[in-house]
């Protein structure tokens, strides 16, 4: 079996990683590191998420810098805070034996006098977003001309968030002959283009095969109305006693909205989504990998970067709008050679899009019932018992108490004191779940329709979706109308929803509180576009094609530069983007107060999971 030793890599550095228990080098770490060390030939590099990137490019520069130059020799760029954080402590572990080597992450929402302080000592290897590493560049701060590697960590993603224009800038100020590294977890159209726009003849690496799933996570689907989509959730929650989970949502408004409810449910969860500060953001991510937290509510980018390897399940409860979105969420689990479970809750009209991630994941959905009230109290009280009979017992600290609970408890039998025993800690939870309706929608299943109470078709009740008079052939693209959108200045940080681009004409979705404002600006400013007058519509029913690729958004997220508009990591996002974090949680194990799908408030109580 292949060593790291057998890699190249010298001792002190096999000494660290010996001191964070990597034994053997993963697959794409195998082909990568021999290859950086040997060859100063371009590189892209494919591998699911979860498979140690870092490690892949990290481990052979650092083999490789010379700590007698003041000079930054490395730069990689990442698209989230959270991600280049996370690379940066990576880095430091792997090269804490290496007298000298100094790193620093650089990136939006944080003193940036602190990061030019540490620039100007001297920083060998600098991980940071795309928009602050530009406004360091502008003030002359980051100094790239020496630079030897230009590693591109989640490619994808970083053009997905619209950093095509930061990723130029950055490129015009670096050396010809640097070796650019390129990592991506999927492998869109616009990855290549990167490939063909910034490498030169570069040699590919894949570690399994592109965009497909990782082998140790199952897929599996529930159909639901989406009036019931929530309580679904939970149910999912409940009969998976020991679930700890990532709850994907699409918005930051959903994220907010989920994960409120849950933890009014009396469950222990909390939302990430970019709405927070980074102060917020690393409290909810400490909670969350002590185990505090059971339930993290996140969106796309937000979990983007997430150093977590026990998740049991990753729970989509929403599908995200790009496709390959999936292959980041469900790759959240399934790590470190674990078993993992992948949901999606999907209505029936939704049904449909399970198809062409089954064909990038190269795996098969599998239909699943949404558990019934009977199926999640046997689990619920089997796994107490497991508990109880599990429980050291300390014969110190209770043998003077025995005595008086002998003499209370006298005259029941065995049989007699397991059932009160049980009822005490579990009454509420049965009399909640005693007559819980079925929530699986057979009939919207059979039918491929979703209707609520009223029979129509359901759509996002918070967004107007309006018809433009401009597509494809006149150049437009997403980002081009958002820019177009904000141009009119119907209000600050109006929320964007989905966005299609057809040939002639497009469709796209405002926050319905401003429908009059996006009419009557975009009459009055007598808007034009490419020498083409505009015309704006609302359009009540949702018309069908192949759009330009969902939601976008206007800014990137991490807080530094500004960034063209490109698409988001999912769901609506604001013209206007905000900072990263956390906010409030409770201990670890569900604790409930008002447990259940449906109803009024039930009797008060702590179930602990």
């Amino acid at each position: 079996m292949t060593t790291f030793k057998d890699l190249g890599l010298n001792e002190n550095i096999i000494k660290a990683l010996t001191d964070l228990g990597y034994e053997n080098p993963t697959e794409i770490q195998e082909k990568a590191i021999p290859q950086v060390i040997a060859s100063k030939q371009d590189l892209k590099a494919f591998a699911q998420t979860g498979t140690g990137k870092t490690a892949a490019f990290g481990l052979p520069i650092i083999e490789q810098i010379d700590t007698n130059s003041n000079d930054t020799q490395a730069i990689i760029l990442s698209p989230t805070r959270e991600l280049a954080l996370q690379i940066a402590k990576n880095i430091e572990e792997f090269s804490k034996y290496i007298k000298g080597l100094r790193v620093a992450a650089v990136y939006g929402g944080a003193n940036i006098d602190e990061q030019i302080r540490k620039l100007r000592k001297g920083v060998h290897i600098v991980v940071g977003t795309p928009g602050r590493t530009v406004d360091l560049i502008n003030r002359r701060q980051l100094k790239l001309n020496n630079l030897q590697w230009l590693v591109l960590d989640e490619a994808d993603e970083m053009l997905n968030m619209g950093f095509k224009d930061e990723l130029d800038k950055i490129l015009e100020v670096t050396p010809e002959e640097k070796q650019t590294l390129l990592f991506s977890a999927t492998f869109p159209r616009e990855v290549e283009s990167i490939a063909k726009n910034y490498m030169h003849k570069p040699i590919e690496l894949t570690s399994g095969e592109k965009n497909k799933g990782s082998d140790q996570v199952s897929h599996q689907y529930y159909v639901v109305s989406e009036r019931n989509r929530y309580a679904a959730l939970k149910r999912i929650a409940d009969v998976n006693t020991d679930i700890y989970s990532i709850v994907f949502c699409r918005t930051r408004r959903e994220t907010q909205e989920i994960a409120d409810k849950l933890i009014k449910d009396g469950y222990n969860a909390d939302a990430l989504h970019g709405d927070l500060s980074q102060a917020q953001r690393d409290s909810v991510m400490e909670k969350f990998r002590k185990k505090h937290l059971q339930l993290l509510v996140a969106t796309d980018v937000a979990a983007r970067g997430l150093d977590v390897n026990d998740l049991t399940h990753v729970i989509n409860h929403k599908l995200p709008d790009q496709i390959e979105s999936y292959t980041h969420r469900s790759g959240r689990t399934g790590r470190a050679g674990k078993e993992g479970i992948s949901i999606a809750i999907v209505t029936a009209r939704e049904k449909g899009k399970l198809r062409p991630i089954e064909r990038i994941i190269g795996k098969k959905f599998v239909s699943t019932p949404v558990p019934t009230g009977k199926e999640i109290c046997q689990n619920q009280l089997l796994k107490l018992i497991d508990k109880v009979h599990d429980i050291k017992v300390n014969e110190t600290e209770i043998s003077e108490f025995l005595p008086s609970i002998y003499e209370k408890l006298e005259g029941l039998d065995r049989e007699e004191l397991i059932k009160r025993f049980v009822s005490i800690e579990f009454n509420s939870f049965l009399s909640y779940y005693e007559n819980a309706p079925d929530l699986n929608d057979s009939d919207q299943m059979r039918s491929g329709r979703d209707n609520d109470s009223r029979g129509k078709r359901r759509d996002d009740e918070n967004m107007t979706r309006f018809f433009i008079n401009i597509g494809r052939k006149d150049k437009l693209n997403p980002a081009r109308l958002i820019g177009l959108i904000n141009d009119q200045q119907i209000a600050k940080n109006i929320e964007i929803g989905q966005i299609e681009i057809l040939d002639t004409f497009s469709f796209f979705e405002l926050d319905k509180n401003y429908t009059e404002e996006t009419i009557s600006n975009f009459q009055q400013n007598d808007v034009s576009f490419e020498g083409r007058g505009v015309n704006v519509e609302i359009t009540e029913k949702k018309r069908t094609g192949r759009g330009g690729g969902g939601p976008r958004r206007r800014n990137s997220g991490d807080g530094g530069g500004n960034n063209s508009g490109g698409r988001s990591g999912g769901g609506r996002r604001r013209s206007k983007d905000r900072k990263e974090g956390g906010g409030n949680s409770s201990g670890f194990g569900r604790k409930r107060s008002n447990p259940g799908d449906f109803g009024a408030n039930k009797n008060s109580r702590r179930r602990k999971g």
